[in-house]
């Protein structure tokens, strides 16, 4: 193991292993379970990476290739690398590191820091401080086992840190059997796949075949999970105890699902990590989804209303506002489907088609796609929420809420306008540089604020590569901070509702919908880097969770404001000044398998340190332990500095869990 992956591992090892001490105080079995993960996840890395247990020779040696070709083979089929059952090399984003303790241990650490906020005792109903929101929704009182909105959220996120180290489970025995099985076709000396074809001896070409496979093996560990949990009820072991049986079986066969889904749509977009993560993610939201839906249909026999949030009106919708694009997606992929046929034939192998014809055929299914979306929003997803919030209009309701603040309404202006010049600014730019065709002309722009934008930055440089990602990073600055501060509950939903907006623009962009999908794929087109190399393009909704990860995950039930803030100063502050200074002046690189420097960290330490404390004495945000969280933010810098994963994504989730648990504020 090299220095940049051992320090990578011990940052999230260590960081687990305090929170684990501190739920130890609380939960003696929970701990066990945080014990026996970590202890897992240390043998897996003693056994992939020790020397005793190296099994290089058994691999034949290559063909001599080129040292270009040798680097691009080498990150994608490192022996070492961790593998989802019948899933390839290819399936996967480059990188030089799979992530896997990314995957295994971020989820848990996310989960240990949710409740140990919980664990606060605090009076009220739990809500944050300054969230102007309606209070949780509560089952009826003729439930009298229902017990109040703070000790249900304690008991959900037991059940969530349950959660979290089942699914890590999940994935560690994907992982050990893929392996397993590579290793007995290795040992059985089958011939190794080329280094072009990014394959594995031990799976199938055929997808048909592999799909078959991995649905045996979901049903398979499914059913031993459940046994497992039955077997330790009976012997009085507490590990998953917090899981019923329903939740196990549910779990285990939703979370391989989405691991299949997601690794095959997002083909060569998501590492190992990186996939865990989400994965788990939308394992969460999923049962709170069908917590909700549970609890609703039988109000009177649940327990408790089993979420990880508090369930106000911001969990209904971004319920559906998350999950619903996904859906609708779903529901209307053959269209989807066939629009990116059309778009992708030429129009002389279009039989019987002249090219009226043709776009008249493309215009068709948009609006078929469209019209069939707008059913499934306005039908199915606006009934649900609309059943969730007692029988309210859900538009009506989001229409009267952001009218009863003045600054709502303001917050909504201040958006459109700045997004609207961003928007006009890069149009611009990008056609100046000739990315795109065709000069926009600024006099013939309808909207002054366009025209005004156009001017300006005509008279400016055009930008490099990094300097335009890195200006959505400080974008998300002057957006975001002043809607955390001013209403936090309404940025939260704008959030969701942006989250749900990216969705349908990627429909838009990857299945070329028209007439709107080329100039969205052009436009995404010039801020991609290696990390977009896959089918869908995933860097602004990793920027998007990011920044409103702190928002969304509502842990801070205490009257603090400074975690409310991690993402945004992490993402739009530390990490774009680190990677501008560790560009234009870092000299010493943290390792030889990375290009990160020590004086990027230093950039992103001190930066997001001096932001907090200028929000300090401001006044916005409340005294907080200067040592304590420098030293979040120096393990943060390096995580930033060693770990291949996308940043944007893991960054503020780890900043976030570990102010938590060091109880910064």
């Amino acid at each position: 193991m090299d220095s940049r992956r051992a320090g990578e591992s011990f940052v999230l090892l260590a960081s687990l292993l305090f929170g684990t001490q501190k739920i130890e105080q609380f939960d003696t079995w929970m701990a066990y379970e945080l014990y026996a993960l970590l202890l897992a996840a240390a043998v897996y890395l003693g056994y992939t990476y020790g020397t005793v247990t190296d099994r290089g020779a058994l691999t034949p040696k290559p063909a001599p290739i080129p040292p270009t070709a040798l680097q691009q083979t080498k990150r994608r089929s490192d022996d070492k690398f961790g593998f989802i059952w019948m899933s390839v090399p290819k399936n996967y984003r480059d990188s030089t590191d799979d992530g896997i303790l990314t995957a295994l241990l971020l989820g848990p650490l996310i989960a240990t820091a949710l409740l140990l906020c919980s664990l606060d005792p605090y009076p009220g109903d739990g809500l944050p401080a300054g969230w102007a929101i309606e209070s949780p929704i509560r089952l009826p009182a003729r439930n009298t086992r229902a017990p109040p909105p703070a000790i249900a959220l304690l008991r959900g996120r037991y059940n969530l840190l349950s959660l979290a180290t089942f699914t890590s489970a999940i994935l560690l025995l994907h992982v050990c059997s893929s392996r397993w099985l590579e290793n007995r076709h290795v040992a059985a000396g089958e011939p190794t796949p080329s280094s072009t074809e990014a394959e594995r001896r031990s799976v199938p070409r055929s997808e048909g075949v592999r799909g078959l496979y991995f649905i045996f093996f979901t049903l398979g560990s499914a059913a031993s999970f459940f046994l497992v949990r039955i077997a330790l009820g009976l012997v009085g072991i507490g590990i998953w105890q917090h899981l019923n049986l329903f939740d196990v079986i549910v779990v285990a066969i939703f979370y391989q699902f989405t691991l299949y889904v997601a690794l095959r749509m997002a083909h060569r977009g998501l590492t190992l990590g990186e996939l865990g993560l989400v994965c788990f993610g939308g394992t969460a939201i999923f049962m709170e989804f069908l917590n909700i839906t549970i609890a609703r249909i039988w109000p009177v026999t649940t327990a408790y209303l089993k979420t990880y949030r508090l369930p106000t009106p911001l969990v209904v919708f971004q319920t559906a506002l998350v999950a619903g694009p996904f859906l609708t997606g779903f529901l209307i992929a053959p269209m989807l489907v066939l629009s990116r046929h059309a778009a992708q034939t030429p129009v002389r192998r279009q039989r019987r088609l002249l090219p009226s014809e043709a776009l008249r055929a493309r215009r068709r299914l948009a609006f078929a796609a469209a019209f069939v979306a707008l059913v499934i929003i306005f039908g199915p997803l606006g009934l649900w929420t609309r059943w969730c919030l007692g029988n309210r209009d859900p538009w009506i309701w989001v229409v009267c809420w952001v009218i009863s603040r003045h600054r709502r309404v303001a917050l909504l202006a201040y958006w459109a306008a700045l997004g609207s010049i961003s928007v006009a600014g890069w149009t611009r730019q990008l056609a100046r540089s000739r990315r795109m065709p065709g000069p926009v002309d600024a006099a013939s722009s309808t909207n002054a604020l366009f025209a005004a934008s156009n001017e300006f930055l005509d008279r400016a440089p055009t930008l490099r590569l990094n300097e335009r990602r890195k200006f959505f990073h400080a974008l998300v600055v002057f957006m975001f901070l002043p809607g955390i501060a001013f209403d936090p509950a309404f940025t939260h939903l704008a959030f969701s509702a942006a989250f749900a907006a990216f969705v349908f623009a990627e429909y838009i962009r990857y299945f070329a919908i028209y007439p709107l999908g080329a100039a969205v794929h052009r436009f995404m087109n010039e801020f991609l880097d290696t990390k977009d190399s896959g089918t869908a393009i995933l860097s602004h909704f990793y920027l998007l969770t990011g920044c409103a990860g702190a928002l969304w995950l509502e842990g801070q039930v205490l009257p603090t404001w400074l975690l409310q803030y991690t993402g945004v100063l992490v993402l739009g502050i530390g990490d774009a000044l680190a990677s501008i200074v560790g560009k234009r002046h870092g000299r010493h690189v943290w390792s030889p398998t990375t290009t990160k420097t020590l004086e990027g960290s230093a950039a992103f330490a001190a930066s997001v340190l001096a932001c907090a404390w200028l929000l300090r004495l401001l006044g916005v945000v409340e005294p907080f332990s200067t040592v304590r969280y420098v030293s979040v933010i120096i393990l943060a810098s390096v995580l930033e500095a060693l770990s291949d994963q996308n940043d944007n994504l893991t960054l503020p989730l780890y900043t976030w869990s570990a102010l938590v648990i060091m109880r910064v504020s």
